[in-house]
C-alpha cells in the first residue's frame, strides 16, 4: 500500500453524497476547529468523556500533526459549491508504544449534519486497510454504554468483535487478522 500520509480516495455516502477520505493535513486546523465548535455538548462528552468547551492550539497541533506510523488520521471531506472543503468527519487510530505494535486505540468524530449517514463506517473500512497493512492485528475502543450508534458502526464493520462491559463503558476490540484467539 501507499504511504498513509498520501491516503487519498473518492467514496459515496448512502445517501448519494460524494465524500473525500484522505490523510488528515496541518493546514485543517480551522476546519477542524469549526467541526468542533459546531458539535453539542452530547457530543463532545461521548467523544471525550468528559465536558470540553474548545480545542487549545496545542491540541489542534497534536489532532493535525500526526507522524502516520504510531498515530493515523482521516478526514472526511465534502467540496462546497465555492469549492471550499470542509471536514465533517475524524477517524484515526493511535497504536501502542513499541517497536512492533499489535492493537491500537480507535476513535472518531463526525460533524452534527452528517451523523448517521455511514461516514464512521468508512473510515473505519479506510483505517482497517492502513492498520493491516502495518502489521496490527487489532483495534480497541472505550464507548459509552448509551452510545448505540458507535457500537453499531463497530457491530456492521464485519470484524471480528469482541464486547466487555465496564460500568458505563463498553471496551470494543476489533480482530483486524480474524477470529480472537485470544480474550478480549
Amino acid at each position: 500500500m501507499a504511504d498513509p500520509r498520501n491516503y487519498c480516495v473518492h467514496e459515496t455516502l448512502k445517501d448519494g453524497t460524494p465524500v473525500t477520505i484522505r490523510a488528515i493535513r496541518k493546514d485543517d486546523k480551522k476546519s477542524i476547529l469549526d467541526a468542533f465548535r459546531a458539535l453539542d455538548r452530547e457530543a463532545v462528552y461521548r467523544r471525550f468523556f468528559s465536558p470540553k468547551e474548545d480545542l487549545t492550539d496545542a491540541e489542534l497541533e497534536q489532532v493535525t500533526d500526526v507522524d502516520f506510523r504510531r498515530v493515523v488520521a482521516l478526514v472526511a471531506t465534502v467540496s462546497q459549491a465555492d469549492g471550499e472543503e470542509i471536514v465533517i468527519g475524524d477517524g484515526r487510530y493511535v497504536a501502542d508504544e513499541g517497536n512492533n505494535p499489535k492493537r491500537a486505540e480507535l476513535a472518531f468524530l463526525i460533524a452534527e449534519p452528517y451523523r448517521g449517514r455511514g461516514i464512521a463506517s468508512l473510515l473505519l473500512r479506510h483505517l482497517a486497510r492502513i492498520a493491516q497493512d502495518a502489521d496490527l492485528s487489532a483495534f480497541e475502543a472505550d464507548v459509552l454504554a448509551y452510545n448505540a450508534p458507535m457500537l453499531a458502526v463497530f457491530q456492521r464493520s464485519g470484524l471480528p468483535i469482541c464486547r466487555r462491559r465496564e460500568g458505563d463503558i463498553i471496551h470494543v476490540t476489533l480482530s483486524l487478522s480474524g477470529p480472537h484467539e485470544d480474550s478480549c
